[in-house]
């Protein structure tokens, strides 16, 4: 059955941690059940903008900067399988940017990515206000407990079958 150990949090060229790693597996987990999708390999790399940016011209063709690319391994039937990839240069300058800390830019970045997997596109403004929205009420149940998370993320979302 899939789970928690179906998300990995990994490195590239950069040091870190991911503090709570067991409960932001548990709220990726209730946000995928919520749009009726399991988690089945879900890797998340962390990096800095200079691979961020290569990855970004050799893949996407774009030649800018950009805090994550998601690239889906599955399709919208399927269990989630994906690679996400998040520059930590970008989330601490947007975290400055936004006026807000290195841990709330970091979570909406993570969530952002998995809605793109269940998904939420975000190309042009009706999408991009659509996509904030559901990264706040992601967002709101990060903080509450493994048992509460589920049972709201269910209300939260109506996804059509």
């Amino acid at each position: 059955m899939p789970g928690a150990n179906q998300i990995v949090f990994q490195f590239h060229q950069v040091r870190g941690s991911v503090r709570n790693a067991e409960h932001i597996k548990t709220w990726i987990l209730a946000v995928a059940s919520a749009h009726n999708r399991q988690v089945e390999a879900l890797s998340y790399i962390f990096c800095s903008d200079k691979y961020l940016l290569k990855m970004n011209r050799d893949f996407l063709g774009h030649d800018y900067l950009t805090d994550i690319i998601t690239f889906d391994l599955g399709d919208l039937k399927s269990p989630v399988q994906g690679e996400i990839y998040i520059s930590l240069d970008r989330i601490r300058d947007n975290a400055k940017r936004f006026k807000c800390t290195f841990a709330e830019e970091m979570h909406r970045v993570i969530i952002h990515g998995v809605l793109h997997l269940l998904g939420h596109g975000d190309k042009g403004k009706v999408e991009k206000a659509r996509m904030k929205e559901k990264e706040d009420a992601c967002l709101s149940l990060l903080h509450v407990s493994r048992g509460t998370m589920k049972r709201r993320a269910k209300l939260m979302f109506h996804v059509e079958q």
